[in-house]
């Protein structure tokens, strides 16, 4: 079998509203571009990116006289054809290697008529669990949506836990003053007493500030302690001062700084996404690490439609040592691309697909309604807050936005 062509379409998803985050915002849909890998045997395998708002599109582009003949099957020399760590130095492709991996796993799986997780050693969960992931967020124009003051935090967190099951709650934070996030972090935590969570700041706090913060909530249920700080020596610091596991999705995203922080550890739990590590399979390799050096995993998110999270969900099922509930931005999204619309939560859980390669298929419609909107509205800054022209924020971050904002 042979790759005879790629093709990549840009789509804008509307969410329910504008999720804020320590550096910015998404600005109330995601940027998605998606990837289709074709073959001579008229299999196609389908892919996914995000890219901060923006389209990956011409990246895709680029990598046709990279695939053009490849058998997908080879997936390891796929690997150093697109992302030779020397080659690649001064265009990191990992990203785009990742989708390109999950288009072949896919065209692999409808093959030999397998679903994925059994081309990775099959599945030890028919289902992942995932936690609630909270954002705060700006009002849409009708007034509604917002998520600003700890009793709309608590009634969001209520809301989401009646309508999925979740049990597990997590707080995206910095985007205000430590002292004030304390406050909705606590509300979140007497109004769950029996529910799990964890918090992240998303690096923005000084490595003090982070202190300060963790010392307040140790007596919590804490999954773990995420991202307070940024750098690997600052968590580090951290950890040593705060009885709360620490966690990254951030600055342990490959095998070397993985190798670092078993050599000297600042991160106790490490949040694999499929995006971030260049596929599905590093990130195996990456938790067998893990689970060799007894550090946790967890599965992270970067903004999915439904083909990542059929990736993320073919990663879940297979690892033994996911030891916590997952990330998913997904139940923000008001829509999907993928036949039957958008998969569904079942007491806190999403169903591992069972359909040959991921177990989804794009729903044309959809996709080209999609692409229509991407093409009128084009993309958004990621790193930038739609209701703060000119804010930016600094590392550690004192330029908090306002409680009344």
């Amino acid at each position: 079998m042979k790759i005879t062509d790629i093709r990549a379409t840009t789509v804008t998803v509307p969410l329910q509203g504008i999720i804020r985050h320590s550096n910015g915002a998404h600005w109330g849909r995601f940027v998605r571009t998606i990837v289709e890998v074709e073959t001579d045997e008229g299999i196609t395998g389908l892919g996914e990116m995000g890219g901060g708002g923006e389209s990956a599109e011409l990246a895709f582009r680029g990598l046709k006289p990279y695939l053009v003949g490849h058998d997908p099957f080879e997936l390891e020399n796929l690997r150093f054809a697109i992302c030779n760590p020397t080659a690649s130095l001064y265009n990191n492709r990992t990203q785009l290697h990742a989708a390109i991996e999950f288009a072949c796993l896919d065209i692999i799986g409808k093959k030999l008529g397998v679903p994925v997780y059994q081309l990775l050693g099959g599945k030890v969960r028919d289902s992942v669990p995932f936690a609630s992931y909270l954002f705060f967020r700006y009002a849409n124009e009708d007034g509604s949506g917002e998520v600003r003051t700890p009793e709309q935090l608590v009634a969001y967190a209520r809301a989401l836990k009646e309508t999925h099951g979740f049990t597990t709650h997590k707080l995206k934070g910095g985007v205000f003053a430590p002292e004030y996030e304390l406050e909705c972090f606590l509300a979140l935590a007497e109004a769950f007493p029996e529910d799990r969570l964890r918090y992240d700041p998303n690096g923005a706090y000084s490595v003090e500030d982070s202190i300060w913060f963790g010392k307040r909530i140790e007596h919590l249920k804490n999954d773990y302690y995420e991202d307070p700080t940024w750098g690997l020596n600052g968590l580090r610091r951290v950890r040593e001062m705060v009885r709360i596991p620490t966690a990254t999705n951030t600055v342990v995203v490959n095998f070397e700084q993985l190798a670092a922080n078993v050599l000297n550890p600042a991160v106790d739990v490490i949040l694999l996404d499929t995006t971030f590590w260049g596929g599905i399979r590093p990130c195996i390799k990456a938790a067998g690490v893990c689970e060799t050096f007894q550090l946790g995993v967890s599965v992270h998110s970067s903004g999915e439609l439904g083909i990542q999270l059929a990736t993320m969900l073919h990663l879940g099922a297979v690892l033994p040592n996911l030891a916590f509930a997952a990330d998913a931005h997904y139940h923000h999204l008001q829509d999907d691309i993928i036949v039957g619309g958008k998969m569904r939560y079942e007491n806190g859980r999403i169903r591992v697909p069972d359909k040959p390669g991921l177990g989804v298929e794009l729903d044309r419609d959809k996709l080209a309604e999609y692409a229509e909107l991407y093409q009128r509205l084009g993309g958004y800054p990621y790193d930038r807050d739609p209701k703060r022209p000119g804010w930016y924020p600094l590392i550690p971050n004192d330029r908090f936005a306002p409680t009344w904002l």
